[in-house]
């Protein structure tokens, strides 16, 4: 009797190993992290590093977004000049694949303008949702809760969200600021198309625009433990000859007492808005 039991002991520790050994050979070991399931875990705080958020195509260092002809050369607008350094631009290198937007000439000329009148076009300067893909790289992190059943991305700026559908709903109800995402993997990189755009956002503070035709394919793609890549392929039609992409990579804070941070921006821009209302408004 002690015999059998030690076979039956035997046997199911070799059966063990075996399994443990299949499933080692089926897991790539690259050190990246996975769930159960054995696709790449994103869960965590992200975040951009440098200065796409200012602009999106490469850039040099300006005094600031908002100028004005001054008796020499161009210099900061009234609004902004009393912020001296602090409203200036960084130069940045870009995260256009290629260098430039293949705007069609009238969405040219539309984003130029955008640039003159900065402080009164900029989603951002009214707290409005940002849109996809600049929800992905502003100044501020985010947040990505994954499971096998749901994706869903809560970003610090505004409060915004994206619950990513992994099951095709249908063609979008209502045009929004975030647009309707649906995902699917492809092998170990995540792609969600992005469409349902109310046209109103743009792609960064340079007055980089499009249409509500906009259809985003993003691709996220774990590189380690703590960095992935993120492209965006963006279509329109209406505004760009041709569909163009972004790359940049994307950074996982490891700090154990991170956290996501509010900024509700909304009353933040009350006076901004609404103070002309007052019935003795404290800004001429």
């Amino acid at each position: 009797m002690p015999m059998v039991n030690d076979w039956r002991t035997r046997g199911s520790l070799g059966l063990l190993a075996l399994l443990l050994a299949a499933l080692a050979a089926c897991t790539p070991d690259d050190g990246i992290p996975r769930t159960p399931s054995g696709r790449p875990d994103f869960n965590g705080i992200w975040a951009a590093l440098g200065n796409a958020y200012w602009d999106v195509e490469p850039h040099m260092a300006r005094p600031a977004l908002a100028m004005q002809e001054g008796p020499v050369v161009p210099v900061p607008a009234n609004e902004v000049v009393a912020l001296g350094a602090v409203g200036s631009v960084p130069s940045g290198q870009g995260i256009v694949v290629g260098g430039r937007i293949p705007y069609l000439p009238e969405a040219l000329e539309r984003r130029d303008e955008n640039r003159e009148r900065w402080l009164e076009r900029d989603p951002e300067i009214r707290c409005y949702l940002p849109g996809v893909p600049r929800a992905n790289y502003m100044h501020l992190p985010f947040q990505i809760f994954q499971s096998d059943s749901k994706f869903f991305i809560a970003y610090e700026y505004a409060g915004a969200v994206r619950d990513i559908y992994l099951e095709d709903p249908g063609p979008p109800q209502v045009d929004s600021w975030m647009g309707q995402s649906v995902g699917r993997w492809e092998e170990d990189t995540f792609v969600v198309t992005v469409n349902g755009f109310n046209g109103r956002t743009w792609f960064d503070r340079a007055g980089n625009h499009h249409g509500y035709q906009l259809v985003v394919t993003e691709r996220w793609t774990m590189l380690g433990p703590d960095h992935l890549m993120y492209e965006a392929t963006m279509e329109d039609p209406e505004t760009f000859s041709e569909p163009w992409t972004i790359r940049l990579p994307l950074y996982r804070n490891v700090d154990p007492d991170a956290r996501l941070g509010q900024f509700k921006c909304v009353p933040f821009v009350e006076e901004l808005m609404y103070g002309h209302l007052r019935k003795n408004p404290i800004r001429e």
